[in-house]
């Protein structure tokens, strides 16, 4: 039976790939077929499909790494997914389509009150930031976290989890919208990025909220200038996770400064974790799942829209126009 999916011909721009109908494959003895109901949207697939990310998928291919919906089929070698189980999955690509090959490590049973743009929401930010915090920066109970680009999705992802593990949360924003937003997540305090100048006044606006002590952990998406100034505003023995650079800029760490504070710079690439030590990443998505139910956890979803809008959410996603997450409705199932 032949489903929709987005499909990429050539890499180059986003409006270039078309929604087509295709043929499910077969999976493979460890794999698992999904009928995609909610497809997440994230910066990296533009990348994707242009050719520029670090890994490119062989033509043609769908974009997406992140999906919920129904098992359809599974491979001869899974043995603890049956097709009806309402599962999430992350994969390299492949996830806007109505028939997700998956592997099967890479699937998880959703809760049963989880609606699936939800679980598709909880996916790769949230797993992002619970390896940033609690994997890279050692997030203990009463840390204090500044997180930059606190209204995309890993920056919302990392305050509600800071918030739900018990921490403090500072939110480096770039207006009042923005600002808005990260206090209905969560936030309790917020840091303007767009202080002038940054170098001095990020750390300025830190040690007013934290009474001269600077933050336990910086979460840090920007890149450029802000993390730059996110260094100065660390306390002693603070942690700085390095998670990408939206600012375009990837700056020079002078080391000296590392070392008369005690600081400590992470890099983060979340796909490894996955690849490497998958067992890890299922018990982090395990405590995301526990967090939701327990309401410490709920993803802010900016749109929902149909798959065949994939174009016009990608090129606001890309813009700066999407606050938390953007989801795809590939179907009609709940």
């Amino acid at each position: 039976m032949p489903m929709r999916a987005v499909i990429v011909r050539e890499f180059g721009p986003i409006e270039n790939a078309r929604v087509e109908e295709i043929s499910p494959s077969s999976p493979g003895p460890d794999e698992v077929l999904i009928h995609g109901a909610a497809a997440e949207v994230n910066f990296p697939d533009i990348l994707v499909m242009e050719g520029s990310y670090q890994i490119k998928p062989p033509l043609p291919f769908s974009p997406g790494k992140e999906v919920a919906g129904t098992v359809a089929k599974v491979g001869a070698a899974v043995q603890d997914l049956k097709p009806g189980d309402r599962v999430a999955a992350q994969v390299e690509f492949g996830a806007y389509s109505e028939a997700v090959i998956a592997p099967g490590d890479s699937c998880y049973r959703i809760p049963d009150s989880m609606p699936f743009a939800d679980a598709a929401a909880i996916g790769l930010s949230y797993q992002t930031a619970h390896f940033a915090l609690l994997e890279r920066a050692g997030f203990r109970e009463g840390n204090s976290v500044l997180v930059n680009g606190a209204a995309g999705g890993v920056g919302l992802a990392a305050i509600q989890l800071v918030k739900a593990l018990n921490g403090t949360a500072l939110a480096g924003v770039i207006n009042e919208q923005q600002a808005e937003i990260a206090r209905a997540n969560g936030a309790d305090h917020i840091i303007d990025l767009t202080a002038d100048p940054i170098r001095d006044l990020l750390r300025q606006q830190v040690f007013d909220v934290t009474n001269n002590h600077g933050v336990d952990i910086v979460v840090d998406p920007v890149g450029g200038s802000i993390l730059e100034a996110s260094l100065r505003a660390l306390a002693w023995c603070g942690r700085l996770v390095v998670i990408g650079f939206a600012a375009g800029e990837i700056p020079a760490i002078r080391s000296n400064y590392l070392l008369v504070k005690n600081i400590a710079v992470l890099g983060l690439q979340w796909s490894d974790y996955r690849d490497r030590t998958p067992g890890l990443v299922r018990a982090a998505q395990e405590h995301l799942y526990e967090l939701y139910r327990n309401g410490g956890l709920r993803p802010h979803i900016d749109r929902v829209s149909p798959l065949e809008e994939f174009a016009s959410v990608l090129e606001d996603v890309r813009a700066g126009k999407v606050s938390g997450k953007a989801i795809l409705a590939i179907t009609g199932a709940r």
